[in-house]
């Protein structure tokens, strides 16, 4: 098909107008399907790079540290691609693209489904840990989950010493009156706070956010040892995220019971993470068939669980949930940890 361009006369013949009529070529037939084709393999190849990093477990630097965080996210994105090349026609993109789904669901859709607890008949331990954002985390909310769950150790991290001031307020050292605090400005305090008496312990290197340990003794002989965990944020430096999470310590027999409970600053998907759970953890909310519920979200990002309460191996969990804290842009997670008998 041709198509014709403004006329252009050159002469008059007999009355006859005679005139020149320049011809386009017309658009090539396909040419919006191929370009439509093309953006769809621009638009797979990053999460192509992304499912690869997840998959040799490397988490790279500061923006596919991110990525990853987002990975759960990015089954259903490479899922609506694929849907679309199959759509076009576009076969070799559907192909890459939805085995790039069945890939990222075989990673995270385990998450969803709870394991096999073992029959422990020892202590039960209640853990919350919030992230206090700088401390403008509503305090009374906090307490209020501290008696509703009857939590024996709470884990605080970016406390503040007017964060501190508030939660005495709301009435929090009256059931929790034990504590280890080091409370800093803005993000980089931390501490922990007990309904039984604890004993400072050093079970994590230095740290700019003071990852506080303890050794908590529940009666009986009993005793767990418990960090507040806190990294630093790898967008900040991550550098130091990798150090801080690597100084955090071993679960083993050779020692009593361990839990690490806060923000993590990571999630599942993230190598530095899966790591940790290799030196004798299980982490909670995975435990229970909860791991796909997101802690954190800055208003812009979806939400991603980047706060954990990890266990050592040798107990069991009976719950686990993540509860909203207004005036803190985390989510407290709680656990109920089961301990073996003596």
């Amino acid at each position: 098909m041709e198509t014709a361009a403004p006329a252009r006369v050159i002469g008059i013949l007999d009355g006859m107008v005679i005139e020149e009529r320049p011809v386009r070529p017309a658009a090539r037939p396909g040419t919006g399907r191929k370009l439509a084709g093309g953006i769809l393999i621009a638009a797979v190849v990053p999460f192509a790079v992304l499912t690869a990093l997840r998959l040799v477990g490397y988490d790279g630097n500061t923006y596919t540290i991110a990525a990853l965080a987002l990975t759960p996210y990015a089954g259903i994105a490479t899922l609506v691609l694929g849907l679309l090349a199959l759509g076009l026609r576009r076969w070799w993109t559907a192909v890459v693209a939805l085995a790039l789904t069945c890939t990222i669901a075989s990673m995270v859709l385990p998450r969803a489904f709870a394991n096999e607890q073992k029959a422990l008949d020892g202590k039960h331990v209640r853990v919350l840990a919030s992230n206090m954002l700088g401390g403008g985390a509503d305090p009374d909310r906090i307490v209020g989950y501290v008696k509703e769950h009857q939590v024996d150790v709470l884990s605080l991290t970016e406390l503040t010493p007017e964060a501190i001031t508030a939660l005495d307020r709301a009435g929090l050292f009256q059931v929790l009156p034990y504590r280890v605090l080091h409370p800093a400005e803005w993000a980089s305090g931390s501490g922990l706070v007990s309904k039984y008496p604890l004993t400072p312990l050093k079970l994590s290197g230095d740290s700019d956010h003071k990852q506080p340990s303890a050794s908590v003794d529940l009666g009986d002989g009993v005793r767990v040892e418990v960090v507040a965990v806190h990294p630093s944020a790898p967008m900040w430096d991550r550098y130091e995220w990798v150090a801080e999470a690597k100084d955090l310590p071993y679960a083993d027999a050779e020692h009593d019971i361990r839990i690490l409970a806060g923000d993590f600053n990571a999630s599942l998907d993230h190598a530095l993470f899966r790591e940790l759970l290799t030196r004798g953890y299980v982490d909670a909310a995975d435990e229970l068939g909860k791991a796909l519920q997101g802690t954190w979200t800055n208003g812009i990002a979806p939400p991603v669980a980047i706060d954990h309460v990890l266990a050592d191996k040798r107990t069991a969990i009976a719950d686990f949930k993540v509860l909203e804290t207004p005036g803190s842009d985390h989510d407290a997670v709680y656990a109920e940890i089961v301990l073996p008998g003596k």
